[in-house]
């Protein structure tokens, strides 16, 4: 057999025992969404809750990305970061925009209609009259821990009116690690890491 004959057998698959296979525990696109929305969260500086979205279309292309912050041109160091207080306005709650707001504003397509967002909590009322304004479609949530606030009941009674479909998110893993040093490692079949993914 010549070279030409041999070199075709083995893209034949005649030879192929050799030949690598594709790594089988990547990423799913709902854990990486998902991830990308915990990465987005640690822009935060929110010292009590950060919180990240991610917005992506029927292509599994992100279309937006947001987190918890206050609103762009107000120092935020001039801002209260507080969960309680005698006066409201003392506050964070009056001035600080939440993942979802930030996400949808943010979005690099002329719109998110019939997107599906992911988000580390389940969305508020504000939220989600936001997430039904824009035609977002599915809400993939991690944690609903305020489930029984008056926000979240008018947020689910807003989202089940507007068809607006919402799932609680299943992690097939609770953390997810990035290692910026795997890359100078040959060998190495995990790029993973996030803080994992878990409420905040």
């Amino acid at each position: 057999m010549d070279q030409t004959e041999n070199n075709t057998s083995h893209l034949n698959g005649t030879h192929s025992e050799g030949l690598m296979k594709k790594r089988q525990d990547y990423l799913e696109w709902p854990e990486y969404f998902m991830a990308v929305a915990f990465l987005s969260a640690q822009r935060s500086k929110d010292p009590n809750s950060q919180v990240g979205a991610c917005i992506v279309n029927q292509e599994n292309k992100i279309v937006g990305i947001g987190y918890n912050g206050m609103p762009n041109g107000c120092d935020d160091d001039l801002l209260p970061w507080s969960r309680s207080a005698d006066n409201k306005l003392d506050t964070k709650y009056p001035y600080v925009c939440h993942a979802e707001l930030n996400a949808i504003m943010n979005k690099n397509s002329a719109d998110v209609k019939g997107c599906t967002m992911y988000v580390a909590l389940f969305p508020c009322n504000e939220c989600a009259k936001l997430i039904i304004q824009a035609g977002i479609k599915d809400v993939i949530y991690l944690s609903d821990k305020y489930h029984d606030s008056p926000e979240m009941t008018a947020s689910r009674r807003l989202l089940n009116l507007a068809g607006v479909a919402y799932k609680q998110f299943e992690p097939k893993q609770s953390r997810i690690v990035i290692d910026f040093s795997s890359i100078n490692h040959s060998g190495m079949n995990r790029v993973n890491c996030l803080e994992g993914l878990q409420s905040p």
